[in-house]
């Protein structure tokens, strides 16, 4: 077996392994715990890559954990969706580790040990979920996601205890209705091999208990990706968490809940099962147009800079599940919906580490009202932000357009204008909420005297995490243009029989 192939397990040993370094080494010298954290999640990264690679040029990795062969044994297996996505995830989780540096110190100061265990803990649940190939063990590692993210939103204390107590509450409501879905569908066909169960489900699909488990799946994982109207728990989360927590959560733990649905909806039920039993792409495509009317309307209203920014990603999710929607109806299959997960990602990471550098120079700076003058307080921050802003606001070449356009391309082609009506009405709002921040900072007068004591920007630790993002924001979207991914996307139509209409 060649050593990449080992890659899988590695990735998430390594990661549990040093979360147990990170709690000991926290007790000798707390200030080495971020960087065992940014360390490990490197050396992931690089294994990552390796992964992705290796998928696409050679084929699917299949590990068998010791050695028992599926569907008995527990088994790993990376594809060119999933390894996509856990390059994303370990990009993500390296940024929030480098920034996190300066910004706990600031936010939670003195519990680096605690948060950097917790922290790592997190980056393990989102690896396994994103690696195995059991729907079980895909349900443990989601939970140890979640249980990590209750806490580390919950570390900055007051208006944060309720942010993750409402969370863990809706998270454990999805959990319970996730593991009602697996125990029913283990009853019909005793296996939890989610290659096994895509064999063994479609004379079962009429069976009243396989359609019970597809509705318990589809709550669950609602919940846990924030998908309107299961998303209530989402925008005091993202509001009150420390910075570098709201960072992760939206870009990279966001993520990898909705690849844990499509993983359900197309490995274990299979698109035969949508279009035939469960007319699920309407419904879904009506939620989400309903979620992007809604997240954008509330993100306007918003007056708090981070739930702006919250709501605004109650509709890029709405963005990717009408994708989904449309996916079988259409030539272009999950193209939308690949491009949007690596999209969203960068774009709301950076926004989040943005707000969270406004956050350190002035505690008081997460009201858009106090922000007259800022843009020229801290011009390499603002800067970046107007660069990410106009990503948001679909301007070309940034990765928002390109999403945009694929998505308006794939509503043409299956003839379903009014998504791409509501698309246009989208652009429009996010245009108005984002150039009003940008008026605060840049066109209005009257600087507050805390923001004076506070001349100059945020410490490189923390800026040039946001430049990398606000850069990759527009060259990603120039190599989407080129053409450059699109194996990855390929890959993943293919696997999934998508992409082709009769």
């Amino acid at each position: 077996m060649l050593i990449v192939e080992q890659f899988p397990v590695l990735v998430v040993a390594l990661s549990l392994f040093s979360a147990f370094t990170i709690l000991v080494a926290g007790w000798l010298n707390k200030k080495s715990c971020c960087f065992i954290s940014a360390a490990t999640i490197l050396v992931q990264f690089i294994m990552a890559l390796f992964i992705l690679n290796h998928v696409l040029t050679v084929g699917i990795i299949h590990y068998w954990l010791g050695g028992w062969m599926p569907p008995w044994g527990i088994e790993y297996v990376v594809d060119a969706l999933n390894a996509y996505v856990l390059v994303i995830l370990l990009f993500l989780s390296l940024i929030s580790a480098i920034y996190s540096k300066r910004s706990i110190e600031h936010e939670v100061p003195g519990k680096d040990a605690a948060f950097y265990t917790v922290f790592q803990l997190l980056v393990t649940g989102m690896c396994g979920v994103t690696v195995t190939g059991d729907i079980f063990n895909l349900y443990v590692f989601l939970e140890i996601m979640s249980l990590a993210a209750y806490a580390l939103i919950a570390a900055a204390g007051g208006r944060a205890l309720k942010a993750g107590f409402t969370y863990l509450v809706m998270g454990s409501i999805g959990a319970c209705f996730f593991l009602l879905g697996i125990g029913f569908l283990y009853s019909v066909t005793g296996s939890l091999n989610m290659h096994d169960l895509s064999l063994l489900l479609p004379p079962l699909y009429g069976n009243r208990v396989v359609q019970a488990a597809f509705v318990f799946f589809l709550a669950g994982l609602g919940i846990k990706m924030a998908f309107f109207p299961l998303h209530t728990w989402q925008p005091d989360a993202y509001a009150y968490a420390p910075s570098a927590v709201s960072v992760i959560i939206s870009a990279a733990m966001s993520t990898v809940s909705i690849y844990a649905f499509l993983r359900v909806l197309f490995s274990v039920y299979t698109t035969e099962f949508i279009q035939i039993y469960a007319p699920l792409t309407t419904v879904i495509s009506w939620l989400a147009a309903i979620a992007i009317i809604f997240g954008s309307v509330y993100a306007l209203a918003q007056y708090d800079l981070k739930r702006m920014f919250a709501y605004s990603s109650v509709a890029h999710v709405g963005y990717i599940m009408l994708g989904v929607g449309v996916c079988t109806s259409t030539t272009l299959g999950l193209t939308p919906v690949v491009m949007h997960l690596l999209n969203h990602a960068l774009m709301k990471g950076c926004l989040f580490l943005i707000a969270g550098a406004f956050i350190y120079k002035n505690a008081e700076l997460w009201d858009i009202a106090k922000f007259p003058g800022l843009g020229r307080k801290m011009p390499y921050t603002g800067i970046a932000f107007i660069f990410t802003a106009l990503a948001m606001c679909d301007i070309p070449p940034g990765v928002g357009f390109v999403t945009i356009l694929y998505l308006i391309l794939a509503f043409l082609d299956a003839g379903q204008f009014i998504f791409a009506a509501v698309i246009f009405f989208s652009v429009i709002v996010t245009f108005v909420y984002f150039f009003h921040v940008v008026e605060m900072m840049y066109l209005r007068v009257g600087v507050e005297e805390e923001i004076e004591k506070e001349r100059g920007d945020i410490p490189m630790s923390m800026l040039i995490p946001v430049f990398v993002l606000a850069a990759l924001s527009w060259i990603v979207g120039v190599i989407w243009i080129m053409e450059i991914p699109f194996p990855i996307v390929d890959a993943v139509n293919s696997m999934f029989g998508l992409g082709v209409v009769p």
